[in-house]
């Protein structure tokens, strides 16, 4: 019998505003990277300068902060990774997520202090595999997405008690094998195994015959249309219980290049419905319905029921709902001072939603600048404004409204 225990949520932090809102909305541990060395070179990232401060952030907040080194280190890269390996001890990094042989080698030398964790880009996918490298000296793997519930299972009753089990919960899902893609390489140079992904697997296309430029003819598998790149979102928030009966010691949210919108939303929605789910307790369905309000393709469980099948309806994202403004502060009569981030006025209804504040409709009333003049309609972004609120509600929590920004047909 596997012992439950209730897994580490793991959640992305790409820049600045993304690790602090992570952080608030609930993260046991977030992962981030700096400009070189990670597998997502367009997140925004931490200089060397930032990284000790991110890291000193996360841990003053009681969170854990693992730092993705997991590229595929060409020479030149290879010879400058030591002194980053360094950088990341020093910074007291608790744990590094590693894909390459060789740097995992050189992080043992180089950052003694940090955990070794083993990227999903290993691809992970039996427990000979995963039993070897900790034999290395690693001490967590992050499985490949393509694994079913019996076959972790199977893995964690036969790998050795203290290796830890990491898999993903929620987020994009790449339609190739554990992300090794070639095609974001061959139709734009960018790399996907070195961190620059295009995703031209989101792409829409079309049929154009060489003689006949401009003139785009649609491309059918069926009646229902062309599916042959259809990738849907993951979404494990239903099945909690499933994944902790795995023995799964952390679940982890994709999305570092995602907005931060994202994930604070997805964060506390995770951290609501794992908590209920952990003790016992009945879900609280307003939290399990906030993975709703963000953008996000179709959810599936991807491979853990076994093979999801080929998805034939429309594959574009789901764009129901929009950021109108962050709170910056509020006291307890309400009265807040807010950032705008998109147009709204005088009259609209809007929800508020923040860290541990479920989500509630109110009629915007009429605004004011900083200086006192009266507002009903603020526009310039990032400008900054004051809003009389029904309650109190903390810091980084989101005024949103419903907009359809849905792709369409």
């Amino acid at each position: 019998m596997i012992n439950r225990k209730k897994p580490e949520l793991l959640c992305p932090a790409g820049d600045w505003e993304r690790l602090q809102l992570a952080v608030a909305y609930g993260a046991d541990a977030v992962y981030l990277a700096g400009t070189s060395f990670g597998m997502r070179s367009f997140a925004g990232n931490f200089t060397p300068e930032e990284l000790p401060k991110a890291v000193a952030y996360a841990h003053a907040h009681g969170v854990k902060a693992h730092v993705t080194v997991n590229i595929m280190p060409r020479n030149g890269e290879a010879a400058q990774l030591p002194a980053y390996l360094e950088l990341l001890d020093d910074a007291g990094v608790d744990a590094l997520i590693l894909a390459d042989l060789g740097a995992f080698q050189m992080a043992k030398q180089y950052a003694p202090h940090c955990e070794r964790h083993i990227s999903t880009q290993q691809s992970i996918g039996n427990y000979a595999c995963a039993q070897a490298w900790f034999d290395l000296g690693a001490q967590r793997v992050v499985l490949a997405r393509e694994l079913s519930l019996a076959e972790i299972r199977e893995i964690r009753a036969k790998v050795d008690p203290q290796l830890e089990i990491e898999t993903f919960c929620h987020g994009a899902m790449c339609v190739s094998y554990s992300g090794r893609c070639l095609l974001s390489n061959y139709m734009t140079g960018r790399d996907s195994n070195r961190g620059a992904c295009a995703q031209p697997c989101r792409y829409q296309y079309a049929l154009m015959e060489e003689k006949r430029p401009g003139e785009y003819f649609p491309v059918f598998e069926d009646e229902q249309g062309t599916y042959i790149l259809n990738s849907r979102d993951m979404c494990m928030i239903d099945h909690l219980d499933d994944l902790m009966d795995a023995g799964v010691d952390c679940l982890k949210i994709e999305g570092r290049a995602k907005s931060g919108y994202y994930a604070a939303i997805v964060t506390g929605a995770y951290r609501h419905v794992l908590d209920d789910v952990y003790a016992g307790r009945p879900v609280d369905l307003v939290w399990r319905d906030e993975v709703e309000h963000v953008s996000h393709r179709p959810y599936a469980t991807g491979f853990f029921y076994g093979q999801p099948g080929q998805y034939t309806a429309n594959g574009r994202y789901l764009r129901d709902w929009q950021i109108c403004a962050v709170v910056e502060d509020c006291d307890s009569a309400g009265n807040a001072v807010l950032s705008l981030r998109n147009k709204f006025r005088t009259g609209d209804t809007v929800e508020l939603v923040g860290p541990d504040c479920k989500p509630f409709s109110m009629t915007v009333p009429p605004m004011e600048d900083l200086e006192g003049g009266v507002l009903l309609e603020p526009k310039t972004p990032q400008s900054r404004f004051r809003m009389k609120l029904p309650k109190q509600v903390p810091a980084l929590s989101f005024v949103r409204h419903a907009v359809e920004l849905s792709a369409q047909d």
